[in-house]
């Protein structure tokens, strides 16, 4: 019988994506998945982002002791961005001695040889982390698990350094992937029969500048969507000081790239912009919303937005809520500021009491959710593409998104995954459509 393994993943896409590349190590390695407690292989692939994820990640590896120590063979790896912070290897390897193996994200493609040194007898926990960001190393085959969706990398790391993040320290310095190889992913996964390939990276606007070719993520796009086939492109994360007229340009030229950007703002002050060093004011982001719309009048715009950062007034989050109404997102991504231990934010003066923080949350949350209900409005009586990704079993119907990431539900008498539906849209709620194939 084949070993089995299981992966837990906290965190991005980014990590969704990294743990796919687990899996193709591990199913190189003759394992196959479960989801049960049969595994012999458990890997946390774990963030760091939010102290949340953190705890999350503690809870559910020490959960496993008890059955570590009835079955001593199995295998409990441990890696992703917690492991890369200052002290945490020590501290899991403290509170959890009963963990095999401790990884970085700069060295995941060593989890093979780490498995293999300590199956082959070792008895202490094997601890690799490296300090610094290697070379990229091409020719990965992750074990996709979401078609018809494929993510692809296309850069690593992140230079910006804003105030109250933590991904360039755990993540390293942004490095670009050669284009050819970015291409030649795109165009193995488009004759697979993928029909949605999303460009990654902590911010996919900068890929390129560390390349002597003079690629910009503008001209790559440009290559990915001349690619032959009918899919979709969509790109993320953009950072709004790098988002350029040249890539608008592109995403007009092509049917191809969805007319929906994820552009985070994160704040609707100035003030808390320039103490987050997000090096852009109020005043740029809106210009580069109204660039985007000259040439895209129809494009929808999602984003990430923080309460509660150190030393946001009354005045500072009504800024925040100005900027939603004039922006109008399509969605966005709320989050109650966190403190993270080694960024600059963590020892700011003036930190926001829990409860001013909550209130301010569930008030940016209801006028985010009532701008989502009026555009799902708009689409009733209307028809649209969807491209079909799953079935619901608690609804009995399928679900697939739209160019800008409506989710719409559907009956079918036939297996329609992995194509593109039209649905006549017959009711909304809230972020969801409902609709009748036509």
């Amino acid at each position: 019988m084949k070993k089995k393994y299981q992966i837990v993943t906290y965190g991005c896409q980014m990590n969704v994506h990294e743990s796919e590349k687990i899996a193709g190590i591990l199913e190189e390695m003759g394992y196959e998945r479960t989801e049960g407690e049969d595994a012999d292989v458990i890997v946390f692939n774990t963030c760091c982002i939010r102290e949340n994820a953190e705890n999350h990640a503690f809870g559910n590896i020490g959960a496993l002791k008890k059955r570590k120590k009835e079955r001593p063979e199995l295998l409990i790896c441990v890696g992703g961005c917690m492991m890369q912070e200052k002290g945490m290897p020590e501290e899991l390897k403290r509170k959890f001695p009963f963990v095999d193996i401790v990884f970085g994200t700069h060295n995941l493609w060593e989890l093979r040889r780490l498995i293999e040194i300590k199956s082959s007898g070792r008895k202490k926990m094997l601890v690799s982390i490296h300090d610094k960001e290697g070379e990229i190393v091409e020719g990965e085959r992750p074990c996709r698990t979401s078609y018809p969706n494929a993510w692809v990398n296309i850069n690593y790391g992140c230079n910006n350094f804003c105030t109250y993040c933590i991904v360039p320290y755990v993540r390293g310095r942004e490095r670009s992937r050669k284009p050819e190889a970015i291409l030649e992913e795109v165009r193995s996964l488009v004759a697979e029969g993928y029909k949605e390939i999303t460009l990654l990276g902590q911010n996919v606007n900068s890929y390129g500048k560390d390349l002597e070719n003079g690629i910009t993520v503008p001209k790559l796009l440009d290559q990915v969507a001349s690619i032959e086939g009918k899919f979709r492109v969509r790109f993320m994360t953009s950072h709004p000081k790098d988002f350029s007229e040249e890539l608008v340009k592109v995403i007009a030229k092509h049917e191809k790239i969805c007319n929906l950007v994820h552009l985070p703002v994160q704040s609707g002050s100035n003030a808390v912009l320039k103490a987050m060093n997000r090096r852009y004011t109020r005043e740029e982001y809106l210009e580069k919303v109204a660039m985007l719309k000259r040439y895209l009048p129809d494009a929808e715009l999602t984003s990430d937005l923080i309460v509660g950062f150190p030393g946001e007034t009354e005045a500072d989050f009504e800024d925040t809520l100005s900027l939603v109404k004039e922006v109008g997102f399509a969605s966005a991504f709320t989050f109650v500021y966190s403190k993270r231990k080694g960024t600059k934010a963590a020892e700011m003066e003036n930190q926001i009491p829990e409860d001013v923080q909550k209130r301010r949350i569930m008030e940016l949350v209801a006028l985010v959710n009532s701008l989502t209900r009026v555009k799902s409005e708009r689409y009733l009586g209307k028809t649209v593409e969807i491209l079909c990704e799953d079935y619901d079993e608690k609804k009995g119907m399928f679900l697939g998104r739209d160019v800008y990431g409506r989710m719409g539900y559907f009956k079918s008498e036939k297996n329609p995954i992995g194509s593109f539906v039209t649905l006549k849209i017959t009711e909304a709620s809230g972020i969801s459509l409902y609709g009748e194939e036509v």
